[in-house]
């Protein structure tokens, strides 16, 4: 006997169970993905012999359906039931932004209720670092637009308070979003409590202008998680090109950390990520400077 013959406390096979099983018994959210595709440029500048500041930047959406009409928000849709969950984040990103054939990975599953007025949805967050200039972007489907936004992180306050058994952070964040001379915004407040060995994340959103549905709450949490990437992963190399300096790789990290590093010690660190090469920038008005590439094989075990 095969384990698909085996008969329940009722007396049914798993086949015969399957044919009565009733769809109906249980209520069914409806599952979305929400992709948050972020990038670093440079930032316009008149001095061409000063080398270029830098941004992080997110990529967004402008709604041109209810609900939130007219805001911004993360590219993203429901999930069709013959699809995965990554073949709808690549279907949606694509007839959402025209990006297609990028790495993305599972960045969080998100599922409070009343997230969306629509009906109770349950949505997977994609996170992708990518190269701006190779991706010709252009809204489709219900989007009306489809921008780069330069984003901004500030923690306004954080306080920590003692409880009886552990203690409780609290901490204010500040997101600005902008393109040209839209500016969005919002405020998340993170409040992590310790007790007894746990430890629980709560994130709320305080304010948000402009920003749809929660996606103020994802986009922290995805900044988060980049910072914390970015420090053991090789996940900075998907924005740099074939060839590169290790001046403007130390800037991506400086841009996604949101910190100035010392150079000698990041050239330390970064050392068994890169391989020198014998080309040289030819840049106007700039000394030339030794070019590197990505190593495949930095973390090869074997």
């Amino acid at each position: 006997m095969t384990i698909h013959d085996e008969r329940d406390r009722n007396g049914l096979t798993e086949s015969e169970f399957l044919e009565s099983y009733d769809v109906s018994n249980y209520d069914r959210p409806s599952v979305t993905v929400d992709m948050l595709i972020f990038t670093v440029m440079d930032k316009e500048q008149e001095n061409f012999r000063k080398l270029p500041e830098k941004s992080l930047q997110l990529l967004l959406i402008k709604r041109g359906e209810h609900p939130y009409l007219g805001q911004w928000a993360l590219p993203g849709g429901f999930v069709a039931p013959h699809e995965s969950l990554d073949e709808g984040a690549a279907r949606e990103l694509y007839s959402e932004t025209n990006i297609r054939d990028i790495y993305m990975e599972q960045l969080y599953t998100w599922g409070d209720v009343g997230r969306d007025p629509r009906t109770r949805v349950i949505s997977c967050s994609y996170l992708a670092l990518v190269d701006r200039t190779a991706l010709q972007v252009q809204a489709g489907d219900d989007a009306d637009d489809a921008q780069w936004f330069e984003v901004g992180y500030r923690v306004l306050q954080e306080k920590k308070t003692n409880l009886a058994e552990g203690w409780e952070l609290e901490k204010i964040v500040q997101l600005t979003l902008t393109h040209g001379s839209t500016r969005l915004t919002a405020t998340v407040k993170l409040v992590e409590t310790i007790s007894d060995r746990k430890s629980v994340l709560r994130r709320e959103i305080v304010e948000s202008k402009g920003i749809g549905f929660d996606h103020a709450k994802i986009i922290e949490y995805a900044i988060g998680r980049l910072r914390n990437k970015i420090e053991y992963t090789d996940i900075a190399f998907y924005l740099m090109p074939h060839l590169f300096t290790l001046t403007a790789l130390q800037q991506v990290y400086e841009v996604i950390l949101g910190k100035e590093l010392l150079a000698a010690a990041f050239r330390r660190k970064i050392a068994p990520m890169v391989l020198e090469t014998n080309e040289l920038t030819k840049d106007a008005g700039h000394r030339p400077s030794k070019l590197y590439r990505f190593d495949p094989n930095w973390n090869r075990t074997f």
